[in-house]
């Protein structure tokens, strides 16, 4: 029985622990919480509770490894996956990495292909570059999946929706990009039973809008006021430096080479799509 060990089964790994217990797995979830814990083993998984900042001795050896887990929030290097890895009994067969199209930095507007130089705007991308590496140093066949905005059931900006905050007019900000969380989950677990061609990968659905677009549709949906416009400089005053900091990194992402290597186009091509299920999702909880 191949064991998949899934370090920082959040929102994506708990519907990648459903995949591998299904395929008659042993699943271990790493988790910090009580309520994530319950979540793992909702799904037949096992849980295990650990700080990822501490002692990982009790990592065990797995088939299958899906890192998951964020960077610490400071420094330039993902500390807790070289501790994470270091702690491995022994070489996963596969190793999937999810990580973030915001390794491109600003590519204004310009279409963000896996093969161009990166260029990190941010100490929180150069985190990613840096946990890139050390995956990809591990097992130099490890699949990097490089995730834009992850939207899903409860992943919705509803209740910004709800209190009428306004955002920043197209005229002024850039591009969207965005995968359902059910797709970007199968492709991670398609990914690591797999081998691919390549080893990055745009985990995206391939059709870049405007933010407007995707806010104006889902308070179309919710029969909400479409939100107001604003230029930067009420922005700046608003917004959290973390959401300025997205809003000025502009980029297209195609999934071509995903899809041509996997096989598998994604459930949710049309945002619309993906917004109607989500919330469906979220009306039967």
């Amino acid at each position: 029985m191949a064991t998949s060990l899934i370090i920082g089964c959040g929102d994506t790994g708990v519907r990648v622990a459903a995949r591998a217990v299904a395929a008659g797995e042993e699943v271990v979830g790493v988790v910090r919480s009580v309520a994530s814990a319950a979540r793992v083993r909702a799904v037949g998984a096992r849980a295990l509770t650990l700080d990822l900042d501490g002692d990982l001795s009790a990592l065990p050896a797995c088939d299958r490894l899906f890192y998951f887990a964020p960077p610490p929030r400071e420094g330039e290097t993902d500390t807790r996956m070289a501790t994470a890895l270091a702690a491995l009994p022994s070489l996963p067969e596969y190793v999937v990495y999810i990580s973030t199209s915001g390794v491109y930095g600003d590519c204004g507007g310009a279409w963000a292909t896996e093969t161009q130089p990166l260029r990190p705007g941010t100490a929180r991308a150069r985190r990613r570059v840096d946990a890139e590496r050390q995956v990809r140093a591990l097992r130099g066949d490890a699949i990097v999946l490089r995730a834009p905005g992850i939207y899903g059931p409860d992943r919705l900006p509803v209740d910004r929706l709800r209190a009428g905050e306004p955002i920043l007019d197209d005229a002024a900000g850039g591009w969207s990009n965005r995968v359902h969380i059910d797709d970007l989950a199968e492709y991670a677990w398609q990914a690591g039973r797999t081998r691919w061609a390549h080893g990055v990968y745009n985990a995206c659905d391939g059709q870049p809008t405007r933010l407007g677009i995707f806010y104006d549709t889902l308070a179309d949906m919710l029969g909400l006021e479409r939100p107001a416009r604003i230029g930067w400089d009420e922005a700046e005053t608003r917004f959290s430096a973390m959401r300025l900091s997205f809003l000025r990194e502009s980029r297209r992402l195609s999934n071509a080479r995903l899809v041509a290597d996997s096989g598998i186009e994604p459930h949710f091509t049309d945002f619309r799509d993906g917004l109607a299920a989500s919330l469906r999702a979220q009306s039967a909880d």
